[in-house]
């Protein structure tokens, strides 16, 4: 089973370049952010067209997430419960591949910076950190369940110094600061698991490069985008990688795709 997760930064923007990664890699499931429509204005034909069962949970213009998948999704919780949220920034499924059933979440973690005009505003942070707190709730509940579950997404978290070109430069940004951090370390320590830094404890494993400053050709990225697994999906993991094509292809999104490959059974 090939699972990818992708933030596509605007759904229509980037549908050839999307269509050509499923047409090339032929995941069995696709995990994307940001779409940035409402349902009416996805593109489901198109998707569907190229074998693939779509939900989402849209937004206009902004946030959005969605699933893709060969085998029919049955949608189990949109968007965090017992968390007033506006933005569309979770959704969960159960799918059946062959004779194995997968829960899966496509998650968009909020960014967290102040606006560009306020920069001494601290409520988007404040926002970020009782999203992660309403997360972790779910993620526990998920813990309880006896089958392989994989939460993937834009989680907005430079984990480690080791996850961008250069971490003095990162110091106070919201990716960056220690409460967001801490959030995601108890996550990871209360039975989670980070596929990529298990796998790739040295690797740089960067899957964003901002549009400016000749960052993509000059490597200055940062690894924000994730595929956490539980212990029965880690166990079945046989491969992961970032795939740099979607980034280096025509309208691309600043992010690229993480893609894993899994045993059936």
């Amino acid at each position: 089973m090939k699972i990818s997760t992708y933030n596509v930064n605007s759904v229509n923007a980037r549908l050839d370049n999307l269509s050509g990664y499923l047409r090339t890699e032929n995941p069995d499931i696709m995990l994307l952010q940001e779409i940035k429509t409402e349902f009416n204005s996805f593109p489901f034909f198109e998707l569907q067209s190229l074998g693939y069962d779509v939900k989402i949970l849209g937004q206009k213009s902004y946030n959005g997430v969605a699933i893709l998948s060969r085998a029919k999704i049955r949608i189990t919780q949109e968007n965090l419960p017992d968390f007033a949220d506006d933005a569309a920034r979770y959704l969960e499924g159960d799918i059946t591949i062959g004779s194995q059933d997968w829960r899966v979440a496509s998650v968009y973690l909020p960014n967290g910076n102040p606006p560009y005009n306020a920069p001494d505003d601290d409520s988007r942070f404040a926002y970020k950190l009782r999203w992660m707190e309403a997360f972790y709730r779910r993620a526990a509940t998920l813990l309880e369940l006896q089958k392989p579950v994989i939460l993937g997404g834009d989680f907005n978290i430079i984990f480690t110094d080791n996850d961008v070109y250069a971490p003095q430069l990162f110091k106070d940004n919201a990716l960056c600061r220690t409460p967001a951090r801490q959030r995601l370390r108890a996550f990871l320590h209360s039975g989670w698991f980070d596929a990529f830094r298990c796998l790739h404890p040295q690797d740089a494993g960067y899957t964003f490069w901002d549009y400016s400053g000749a960052a993509l050709q000059n490597d200055l990225g940062m690894r924000i985008d994730y595929l956490m697994c539980n212990a029965y999906a880690f166990d079945l993991i046989r491969q992961i990688d970032v795939n740099p094509a979607p980034r280096h292809a025509d309208k691309p999104s600043d992010h690229t795709v993480l893609q894993m490959t899994l045993a059936d059974k």
